[in-house]
């Protein structure tokens, strides 16, 4: 078996945000005493019935990894390394919220293992945050950076958010210029979506907040294109950028290697409360409510939510769409080859002619991806391969 990847969701919060749809609960400390107990019996029997599988990434997400206490950190990765071979390269990312981290617990993550963090900003404006429900503010979150690389952290990501509601471009370019000044290795800039059942969801319907606009999110992901290529970062995915020379790898040295995984559709196992799996053909998900999952893990009950078997020919067809997201590495001709057996030219031959003739699409020996021109309509790129 090749070395697995690993994703733990920590279902908590300590405020949640108006427009986030993930399985995340505030207000439930009561519970964090039986969910961290609970998950390491999870993770450990896992590992162990599977006879302590090898590993080469660990994400822990959420929510909000460091609402936890330290105490409950080290039970989670010590449970980790019991029941996994954590290779000693591995890339061990932990999310964490500027506004619910100190000094004690970035130095915590470092010396339980964690060597890449990824950091909620979402603005430099504080008008902004206030509007996006974020708990801490512009200031504090350049302080938590500067806390992060203190306690030892090279490897920083730094999420951002556009296309707010009537977001002023120059707000935009601001908060960019500060984000490219701290100097991550990564950012990750993500447009807002009204996602159903939200708060932000129901200000729309009301009329209290105007519908985002999407040819006002697509100028300002072409202004963060622009600055960051001049800032030297490498447009690597559709909403991910990272430093580190290219030479002839089309990946640059601080793209996140556990989101490679998801990108090439390669297996990875998921713990805790709404968490999902990719594992031996059979895509899961892992009840969303949190005292269900630790009654079910206290009971030695199966604990899933959904099981969905892949075909073959889904399978490759997620593997393109999640492949095609990778701006210059694309889906690489030999790997497919290899995983499935035929040539990616043969299975799609049509579309792919009708993709390149449109000029979204570049074919070459090695590869298959999108040209610039494709990227703000990559969905409807993707449309083709699935069945």
């Amino acid at each position: 078996m090749p070395p697995l990847a690993i994703y733990i969701h920590i279902p908590f919060c300590q405020r949640k945000c108006p427009y986030c749809d993930f399985n995340t609960y505030a207000g439930r400390e009561g519970q964090y005493d039986a969910f961290v107990e609970a998950l390491a019996w999870d993770i450990q029997r896992t590992g162990e019935a599977m006879a302590r599988p090898q590993v080469r990434t660990v994400f822990l997400g959420g929510g909000t990894p460091t609402v936890l206490e330290p105490h409950h950190l080290e039970r989670i990765f010590a449970t980790l390394h019991a029941g996994f071979d954590i290779l000693p390269d591995a890339e061990i990312t932990s999310e964490a919220n500027p506004g619910t981290v100190d000094a004690g617990r970035f130095e915590t993550l470092r010396a339980l293992g964690v060597n890449r963090l990824s950091m909620g900003v979402q603005s430099f404006d504080d008008e902004e945050l206030r509007f996006l429900g974020r708990i801490h503010s512009a200031t504090e979150a350049r302080t938590a950076f500067d806390m992060a690389r203190r306690a030892g952290f090279e490897n920083i990501n730094l999420d951002f958010m556009f296309g707010l509601p009537e977001q002023s471009p120059q707000v935009w370019r601001r908060t960019l210029n500060q984000a490219i000044g701290l100097r991550p290795e990564h950012l990750s800039l993500y447009s807002l979506t009204v996602e159903p059942g939200t708060p932000l969801a129901a200000w729309v319907a009301r009329g209290q907040v105007s519908q985002p606009d999407p040819d006002l999110a697509a100028d300002l992901y072409d202004m963060a294109r622009e600055m960051l290529a001049q800032a030297d970062f490498e447009h690597y995915e559709i909403s991910n950028w990272a430093r580190g020379p290219l030479d002839d790898d089309p990946l640059p040295r601080f793209a996140a290697r556990h989101n490679l995984v998801y990108w090439r559709n390669e297996p990875y196992l998921g713990f805790g409360p709404g968490a999902h799996g990719w594992f031996q053909g059979v895509r899961r998900a892992v009840v969303t409510d949190v005292g269900e999952y630790i009654r079910r893990v206290e009971a030695g009950e199966a604990y899933w939510a959904m099981e969905e078997r892949i075909d073959r020919a889904l399978e490759m067809g997620e593997t393109m769409m999640l492949g095609l997201r990778l701006i210059r590495a694309g889906v690489e001709c030999e790997r497919f080859r290899e995983r499935f057996g035929v040539d990616v030219t043969d299975i799609w031959p049509d579309a792919i002619a009708e993709l390149r003739s449109r000029g979204l699409i570049e074919v070459t020996p090695e590869r298959v991806r999108l040209t610039p021109s494709a990227i703000l309509i990559a969905n409807e790129v993707f449309a083709e391969f699935l069945p």
